[in-house]
C-alpha cells in the first residue's frame, strides 16, 4: 500500500513500468521483422533517403510496424478502414459520442478520500472507474437499447489527458464513440 500512496513516486513507477514493456515490445518486432513479413514492404526498403542536393543519406536499419503496435500509422489506417467499411455497409453514425472522466464522480472521491489523495495521485483508480462507467455505457447503447437498436458502434479512441493549472492536476480520459441505431427516439 505504500507504493499507491505515494503520489508521484507512482507515477514515475508506472511511467517506467510502461515504457520498459513498450521498448520490451519495439525490441520483439526489431528483431522478428522476417517473422512479421515485411519483404512485401520492399519498396520502403528501397526507396534510400536523399538530401537536398541529391546526395545519398546514411540511414539506419528501417523498421516496420504491424497494425497490431497501437499508435503506428498502419494501426491509425485500419482503425479509418474499419470505420469506412462500416459505414459503407451499414450507413452514417447517427450519434458521435464523446465520454469523459469526470474526477469529481462519487466513487472516485471516496476511494481518495480513504487515504487524503488527489486524482492525479492515483491514475489506477481514474482509469478503472473509467473503465467500469464505459463498460456500463456500452451495455445501455448495445443491450438495452436506450437509444434505440445498434447497428453499429465503433470505439474510435481513448485520450488519456492531462490539464496543468496552477491549483490542480487532473487526468482526463476522453472517449469517442460512433454509434447508429435503426431508431432514434428524441
Amino acid at each position: 500500500m505504500t507504493l499507491l500512496c505515494s503520489r508521484k513516486l507512482l507515477q514515475q513507477f508506472l511511467c517506467d513500468g510502461y515504457a520498459m514493456m513498450e521498448a520490451e515490445r519495439l525490441n520483439w518486432l526489431r528483431r522478428n521483422q522476417s517473422k512479421l513479413r515485411v519483404g512485401k514492404y520492399r519498396q520502403l526498403a528501397d526507396s534510400g533517403g536523399t538530401n537536398n542536393e541529391g546526395q545519398k543519406v546514411i540511414q539506419g536499419k528501417r523498421v516496420i510496424l504491424p497494425s497490431t503496435f497501437v499508435g503506428s500509422k498502419r494501426y491509425m489506417d485500419q482503425l479509418y478502414f474499419d470505420g469506412m467499411a462500416i459505414s459503407s455497409v451499414v450507413g452514417f453514425p447517427n450519434f458521435f459520442i464523446t465520454f469523459t472522466c469526470n474526477p469529481k464522480w462519487p466513487e472516485i472521491t471516496r476511494e481518495l478520500g480513504k487515504y487524503n489523495l488527489k486524482p492525479q495521485d492515483r491514475p489506477d483508480i481514474i482509469s478503472r472507474i473509467f473503465k467500469i462507467k464505459f463498460d456500463e455505457l456500452m451495455k445501455d447503447l448495445t443491450k438495452r437499447h436506450i437509444l434505440g437498436k445498434c447497428l453499429a458502434c465503433k470505439l474510435e479512441t481513448v485520450h488519456f489527458d492531462q490539464f496543468r493549472n496552477p491549483i490542480i492536476l487532473y487526468i482526463s480520459l476522453t472517449l469517442l464513440l460512433f454509434v447508429l441505431f435503426t431508431d432514434v427516439h428524441h
